[in-house]
């Protein structure tokens, strides 16, 4: 296993956003297509930006809180047809579970409760060189064109 770290959300050619994880030292990059709705729960969750009302991976969160379950770690273990697999390792009472899940709530989880995270060797068989991904000048300006200039916007975008 290979310990990642989200670098930013990113957007493609057509403005679709993409989740980049890195390794520890941002030499490769996995970049991971999600849907609009998801990149602005990894985002809220990078800038620390907390809604008015519980989202649905605040709740999650709360909810192991609550059950006395800890978040112990997520992997995104496998791609099958082009579609990344993850899973969540979940410590509770009785022995550790492991829950199925999409690599974006995985992540939008982890981030919320600090748990590490991880992709497969496997996985890292379809990671590329961070240079070759991102032209960071093209990224600050097409993340400006959308009006995603830093964490207020996000706030304002909730309301």
């Amino acid at each position: 296993m290979i310990p990642v770290l989200v670098k930013e959300i990113a957007f493609d050619m057509s403005l679709s956003p993409v989740v980049l994880l890195v390794d520890e030292a941002e030499q490769r990059v996995l970049p991971i297509w999600v849907g609009p709705f998801e990149a602005q729960a990894i985002a809220m969750a990078i800038q620390g930006v907390l809604a008015p009302r519980p989202m649905t991976h605040d709740l999650i969160k709360s909810l192991c809180e609550h059950l006395g379950v800890t978040v112990r770690s997520m992997i995104i273990s496998d791609i099958k047809d082009g579609t990344y697999f993850a899973e969540m390792y979940l410590q509770t009472a009785s022995g550790e579970i492991i829950v199925d899940s999409r690599p974006s709530d995985a992540i939008a989880l982890a981030l919320r409760t600090g748990a590490k995270m991880y992709i497969s060797d496997k996985v890292a068989d379809y990671t590329v060189s961070l240079a070759e991904l991102i032209d960071e000048s093209q990224q600050e300006e097409l993340q400006k064109l959308l009006g995603f200039e830093g964490p207020d916007d996000y706030k304002k975008s909730l309301h």
